[in-house]
Parts: C-alpha cells; sequence; structure tokens
C-alpha cells in the first residue's frame, strides 16, 4: 500500500456543490447590494473557508459585513443542501478503499456543523476516520489540516495523499510535503489545476477509482 492516508476534500470532489455554492454566495450578494461575482469568480473561491472565500470574491465587502454576507450565504445554501447528491460512484469507491485497509479523512473549507449536516446527509459518515474542518483550522492552502491528520495516525507524509478538485487543495498538499491528486469534475478548471503538478487529473470518479486501486 503505497497511500496509508487517503484525504478527501469534500465540496465539488464527493458532492456535487459546487454549483449550489456558487448560487448562494450571489444570492448574499444581491441581498446585501453588493456587486455578484461571474461564476468563474464565486466558484474559484470554493474549498477557502467561508470568510476568506467571502473576502476573495467580493472583494468590494467592508470587514464590518463579513459576518452578514456569511450569514446570508448560509441561509441561501442550507435551504437547499438536502437535495444535493454525491458524485456517481462515490459509495462505491470508499468501500473499496476501506476494504483495502486505508483509512479515510476530510479535509474542508466546511464548518465542522457544516460537515457534520452533510456526512448525516449523505450517509458517508461511517466511512471517515477523522475530519478537519475551516472553522478548527488555518483555511486552506494553509498545511495544518494535513499536518494534523498525518500526526493523528502517525503515517509518514510520503504515504499520504490530497484528493481534491480545486487549486487550494493542491496548494495545501504542497505546502505540507504530500501528493496530490486533482479531479476536474468540481470547481476549478483542467488547466489550473495542471499548473499545480498532481500526480494525475482525474475526469470522474470512475477514473479516480481506477486509479486508486492501481496506484494507491
Amino acid at each position: 500500500m503505497k497511500y496509508e492516508l487517503v484525504v478527501f476534500d469534500w465540496d465539488g470532489t464527493l458532492l456535487d456543490s459546487a454549483g449550489a455554492i456558487v448560487q448562494a454566495i450571489q444570492a448574499a450578494c444581491r441581498d446585501l447590494q453588493l456587486p455578484e461575482p461571474s461564476d468563474a469568480q464565486a466558484r474559484h473561491v470554493i474549498g477557502l473557508g467561508l470568510v476568506d472565500a467571502m473576502r476573495h470574491a467580493v472583494p468590494e465587502l467592508e470587514p464590518e459585513n463579513y459576518q452578514a454576507m456569511v450569514e446570508r450565504y448560509r441561509f441561501h445554501y442550507l435551504s437547499g443542501d438536502h437535495r444535493l447528491v454525491l458524485f456517481e460512484g462515490v459509495r462505491d469507491m470508499l468501500t473499496s478503499l476501506q476494504s483495502a485497509g486505508h483509512i479515510l479523512t476530510i479535509a474542508t473549507g466546511k464548518s465542522r456543523a457544516g460537515l457534520d449536516r452533510a456526512l448525516d446527509h449523505s450517509g458517508l459518515r461511517s466511512f471517515f476516520q477523522a475530519s478537519r474542518c475551516a472553522d478548527e483550522c488555518h483555511s486552506k492552502p494553509h498545511p495544518q489540516m494535513l499536518d494534523q491528520l498525518v500526526a493523528e495516525f502517525a503515517v509518514p507524509f510520503e504515504s499520504t495523499v490530497m484528493i481534491g478538485d480545486t487549486s487550494h487543495d493542491l496548494l495545501m498538499a504542497s505546502n505540507a510535503g504530500v501528493d496530490s491528486l486533482a479531479v476536474t469534475y468540481g470547481a476549478h478548471p483542467h488547466e489550473h489545476l495542471l499548473e499545480h503538478k498532481p500526480l494525475a487529473c482525474l475526469h470522474t470518479v470512475r477514473e479516480l477509482d481506477l486509479w486508486l486501486k492501481n496506484y494507491a
């Protein structure tokens, strides 16, 4: 086993939620009468901690209005998050990895409450042995989430792989000194992910599953 510890991002990697996040950011801007970011601008901040994401997506936002923006975002996102679905093949992939003896974990820009809600809705909680969230650690691309997961399981950095759909995930892996895999079906475009030199860019969950079976 090359990668004992497998770390997944959540939004855009396991859950098909990027579009809903973009819409919630844009709706929150409309509520607060702020300039509405384009789809590309809103997609770029997916994976960051919520305050960091809002700061970058809406540079006109004054610091005293960060909390109001976060509250409106949460209102719009949570009103429909129960309808979001896993990407096809995710459950089978996780079952295969778990059966093979890998330690499965999550490193996400979601809050702890948000991730707990998502794990319960998706029914995936039993697959993961640990997780780190943006309100517990520094936001991506800081390596703290990965540093803590590696330390928790006493796994070498070279036996760890980070899987995500954004440059924030890949930069976090690079900053932590661990390998990374990119998936292109989430928030960031293929060519942007390639710039950060992941081991591979996979275009579907099936491709990711096959790569992990062959190389992990």
